[in-house]
């Protein structure tokens, strides 16, 4: 069975893909540049008027309230854009009709053509940009098209020149229609709201700690546990793995604050996948660990994160109802299931077969008649291992499964608080991924779900993380990671 090529959006639709996240903007005062006939101007920027393109807001349905005491301009082809996507029950819909929700939710009493509050406690105004407040296209001369992203320029260009005291700002997720707008002498921002500042030096999840005292390094393969915690220095960290050395003694540890306590992470085989290095292990250590119920795990192609994560929940098959895997190409394309043949999961399986390769993969480490094996078999005929398109989670509750979303880079920051908002009782969920490969057009490595939660939640309760560094599928494999 083949997919058929999802259907091309008409351009003016295509700011719908992938919502985003904005910094609130500083309200330092900046001198304003002119469209045209540009002069010296001493007149102090008292404040900043944002404009707002329809992705941004299909990305965060809340954008209108985070501009602290600044002022946040619609043009009405945004409120156009926004009602085609009120109808449909992917992200961007659902996004749009919160929008308009609390756009009619605030008018209320209220013009839009004139600068009424947003209500977010600290003086933030709003209002709709009209076409008719233009007295003429200014992107006529230069562009050949009258598209809506021309349109929202219009609406900027136009506000630029009517407030010369104030420093306009267009604020969108699309980085040609920023480009255009520069070329344009008008500001242009990406939407920083729930953007990670700085994810050169992303947290990994492990440290190595050197000259460590050999009492304790010997005392944790004797006992498997320590309780001398200082050993990791006065910054350790909550739920965090470290590498023991003094000299040439090692230990791989695991370190829980509240328990107060040094745990041995050996190299144990998950389902007949044994670890090859440290990373490994210490990913499925925080798999199978039962007080860890969020798990993120990042890292290049062949580190094996998906093959880790199937390995560790069918060792723990025995503690759940289910194991669910699914990947967001799924739930970020609902519609586009339609055009294929058979139920929910006959649609989405050429989406999941890498998920089916690891799977056969594990199986491939068994004999045809053993025990394990059929056992595979088995939970997938009963339904204990299924598909689950991502676009069906919201509205679910989702308890005593283990569920496993694999390119997790390719959410969205809301898209992955809506899921793990849906774990119930004894559910543990398990993101992987890799940020620098990300294929959805409006998010990048500071922006997108799975930096977003290892950022927020890095040392909370109930949540680890582990980046793995090292490739194992193969020489080649590795060969291309470090040179193409």
């Amino acid at each position: 069975m083949s997919a058929s090529p999802a259907p091309k959006r008409p351009a003016s639709d295509r700011k719908a893909q992938s919502p985003k996240t904005s910094r609130k903007p500083s309200k330092k005062p900046a001198r304003h540049t002119q469209t045209e006939n540009p002069r010296p101007n001493t007149t102090p920027v008292k404040t900043k008027i944002f404009v707002l393109d329809t992705c941004v807001l299909l990305f965060d349905h809340s954008a209108l309230t985070n501009f602290e005491d600044n002022r946040v301009a619609i043009p009405i082809t945004v409120l156009e854009e926004l009602d085609r996507f009120k109808v449909g029950n992917e992200t961007n819909n659902f996004e749009a009709r919160e929008t308009i929700r609390i756009i009619d939710r605030l008018s209320q009493g209220h013009a839009l053509q004139d600068w009424i509050p947003v209500e977010n406690g600290a003086g933030g105004m709003m209002k709709v940009i009209m076409d008719s407040e233009c007295a003429e296209s200014m992107t006529n001369r230069v562009f050949s098209e009258r598209t809506n992203d021309h349109k929202i320029l219009d609406s900027a260009l136009c506000l630029q020149a009517s407030e010369p005291g104030t420093k306009v700002i267009l604020v969108s997720k699309d980085i040609n229609l920023r480009l255009k707008a520069k070329a344009l002498n008008l500001p242009a921002e990406d939407y920083q709201t729930g953007k990670v500042k700085d994810n050169r030096h992303m947290y990994t999840g492990k440290s190595v700690v050197e000259n460590v005292d050999s009492d304790v390094i010997r005392r944790l393969y004797l006992d498997g546990v320590s309780r001398k915690v200082t050993a990791l220095g006065a910054d350790r960290q909550n739920n965090h793995f470290y590498i023991l050395r003094d000299g040439s003694a090692s230990a791989m540890v695991f370190h829980n604050e509240s328990k107060r306590a040094l745990e041995r992470v050996d190299k144990a085989y998950a389902y007949g996948i044994k670890p090859r290095n440290a990373e490994q292990a210490f990913a499925l250590h925080a798999i199978q660990n039962p007080d860890i119920n969020l798990v993120t795990i990042c890292g290049v192609a062949g580190t094996g994160k998906t093959l880790l994560a199937l390995a560790g929940a069918l060792e723990q098959k025995n503690k759940y109802n289910q194991i669910i895997l699914a990947r967001p190409i799924v739930a970020l394309s609902n519609k586009d299931l339609g055009f294929l043949p058979g139920d929910a999961e006959e649609k989405v399986n050429p989406y999941m077969q890498p998920l089916f390769d690891n799977l056969n993969f594990i199986k491939s480490q068994f004999g045809p008649n053993e025990r394990k094996n059929r056992a595979i078999e088995d939970m997938r005929s009963e339904g204990k291992i299924q598909i689950s398109p991502l676009a069906y989670i919201r509205g679910r509750s989702l308890s005593n499964v283990i569920f496993i979303v694999d390119e997790a880079q390719n959410l969205t920051p809301h898209e992955v608080k809506t899921i793990i908002t849906r774990a119930g009782e004894n559910t543990k969920i398990i993101l992987t991924g890799d940020i620098r490969q990300i294929d959805t057009p409006y998010l990048d490595e500071q922006s997108n779900g799975l930096t977003y939660v290892i950022d927020r939640l890095r040392g909370k309760e109930l949540y680890c993380h582990i980046t793995l560094e090292k490739g194992e599928r193969s020489e080649l494999a590795n060969l291309a990671n470090d040179y193409l």
